[in-house]
């Protein structure tokens, strides 16, 4: 007798009922498997057990709201690099000093100031991603939902705590322009 005998399901419909999702019959049938390797006589092989405990704990990580808005905080970080360094790459004032607009500047103010263009954008990129992919999942995981109204709720969050430094107008610019952004971005994707 296998262990998939001893499941018994009312209406044939485990995975794709209202209360149930795949990841419960994923779950389920873990489960089992563990129960049926717990009996005496039976072959359980420990490797086997903890793989597949160290793969159910990694991808619990993965799904975390910290790792994703660390992740969302490294790729921000990144990007907003590269865009620093190509809006610096393409703007004619970069390294020019406002005193004396008709000096040449040299190779080295070119770079530094190129440095800390990329720099700016890049740690502003990251707290916004960071903040935007925290909110999102903080929302996400409140709702038990996963549609495009958590990242409505969180552009709102995002953009309203951005724009609330320079007052409550800005703010509430902010988290409308940000919201409709999402909106939009997720109306694309999906």
């Amino acid at each position: 007798m296998f262990f998939w005998d001893s499941l018994t399901f009312t209406d044939g419909s485990f995975a794709i009922s209202a209360n149930r999702s795949v990841d419960d019959a994923v779950n389920m049938g873990l489960y089992y498997i563990l129960q049926h390797l717990n009996h005496p006589g039976t072959y359980a092989r420990p490797e086997l057990l903890s793989s597949i405990l160290s793969q159910k704990m990694i991808e619990r990580g993965m799904e975390s709201c910290a790792f994703k808005s660390l992740l969302a905080c490294v790729g921000g970080f990144v990007l907003g690099g590269a865009f620093g360094i190509f809006t610096a790459g393409i703007d004619t004032n970069v390294g020019i000093d406002p005193k004396h607009p008709l000096r040449t500047p040299t190779a080295r103010e070119v770079l530094k100031d190129m440095g800390q263009r990329e720099m700016s954008y890049a740690k502003n990129f990251a707290i916004v991603g960071a903040m935007f992919s925290c909110t999102e999942c903080i929302i996400e995981s409140h709702r038990g939902k996963s549609d495009w109204k958590n990242a409505v709720y969180s552009g709102c969050v995002t953009g309203g705590a951005i724009g609330f430094r320079a007052g409550l107008k800005a703010g509430v610019l902010g988290c409308r322009g940000f919201a409709a952004f999402s909106a939009a971005i997720e109306y694309y994707l999906r």
